[in-house]
């Protein structure tokens, strides 16, 4: 098989982890496993039996480079692409792909792969992705994992398979099912939900995806001619003139060379300060991430970044307490999605610019 080259996205800003989460220290830069790995180390220590050092790559923000840099060393400089402006995945996508094909060839096999995801079981993970790299080159597919859903979940798009592509088998995984996408959806309602999880024919979308450059990049010059031609010509120089686009929108909804491929490989995005639960929940009534004295309250998730505060709740059912340095946050736990819009509010005033 052709060189497998996987790419870390990792410009993402994690505001729904706010106040920790911050611009220059983003999600991806923190520990919230209780291990002693950031997330962004963690995805690229579990790509390691794939791939060596040099031949791995990340996509990141220029504000975010030299942290990159500090947290992964052992990555080459060369392999550390800056984006100049975030402009959504896209534009991240098709540069890394351009740049992976000058380097080893329209027939390199690429994965993208999201910096601050969580996954459990790892070897099972590469042994799925190696099973999405046969997909690829078999069926010239751009191959997204889906996961295969446990719950009804409204905070993940959704991919509805199409007609069976076969099976494939690599290591711990036998007889991987792939199918043809049918449409990408966006995050339903409750109901929508349900729904497609009792049909048993949809996946979650993971937003990680396997392909051989040369397919991505005739799919970009299709669906996505302006911004493709732009950096072909100009490099990362284009930026400053491109629109923001995901992929999603340019490429995957279009075109006609995806197929999907549901994993189980216990994944969890970490969207928002729920996933500390699901990951560190045990029998105690409460998730603590600090010294937590408490009167009467349950269901909640306290957290401090300094060891030697404690917290004092009384009272409280289901919400989340996060302390950090300057900024304090208290909100219900079916809010969290709403974090990202209060950080909005803070960045529409400039007194409050320091909080970021």
């Amino acid at each position: 098989m052709a060189h497998f080259i996987p790419v870390i996205l990792a410009g993402g800003k994690g505001e729904r982890f706010w106040p920790v989460s911050r611009l220059k220290r983003p999600k991806q830069f923190l520990c919230l496993d209780g291990g002693d790995r950031s997330l962004l180390q963690a995805t690229a220590d579990r790509l390691l039996p794939l791939a060596s050092w040099d031949s791995l790559f990340v996509i990141t923000a220029a504000h975010l480079a030299a942290g990159v840099r500090e947290q992964l060393p052992e990555i080459p400089k060369a392999n550390i692409l800056v984006e100049p402006q975030g402009r959504d995945t896209a534009p991240a996508v098709a540069w890394a792909t351009l740049e992976v094909a000058k380097r080893y060839g329209d027939d390199a096999i690429c994965g993208f792969f999201p910096a601050d995801h969580y996954i459990t079981d790892q070897v099972r993970y590469c042994d799925t992705l190696r099973a999405a790299a046969q997909l690829a080159v078999s069926e010239g597919a751009i191959a997204t994992l889906g996961i295969t859903p446990t719950f009804p979940s409204t905070g993940y798009g959704y991919i509805e398979q199409g007609a069976s592509a076969g099976s494939f088998t690599a290591g711990s995984v036998s007889d991987l099912p792939a199918y043809k996408v049918s449409r990408f959806t966006e995050k339903p309602d409750k109901a929508t939900a349900e729904k497609f999880l009792s049909s048993g024919q949809y996946s979650w979308n993971s937003g990680m995806f396997i392909f051989p450059a040369a397919v991505m990049i005739a799919e970009l010059k299709a669906h996505a001619p302006e911004m493709t031609q732009a950096l072909l010509t100009k490099g990362v120089d284009a930026y400053a003139e491109l629109e923001k686009l995901s992929i999603d929108y340019a490429v995957m909804e279009k075109t006609d060379r995806a197929y999907v491929v549901p994993a189980d490989f216990g994944w969890d995005d970490l969207g928002d300060w729920n996933a500390i639960e699901r990951l560190l929940k045990g029998d105690a009534e409460n998730v603590n991430m600090c010294q937590h004295v408490c009167l009467e309250t349950t269901g909640s998730i306290l957290y401090s970044a300094d060891p030697d505060e404690v917290i004092v709740t009384i009272g409280l059912e289901d919400v989340v307490v996060v302390r950090d340095g300057n900024a304090t946050l208290i909100v219900k736990k079916d809010r969290t999605q709403e974090i990202k819009q209060a950080v909005k509010s803070l960045g529409a005033e400039e007194k409050f610019h320091h909080f970021l």
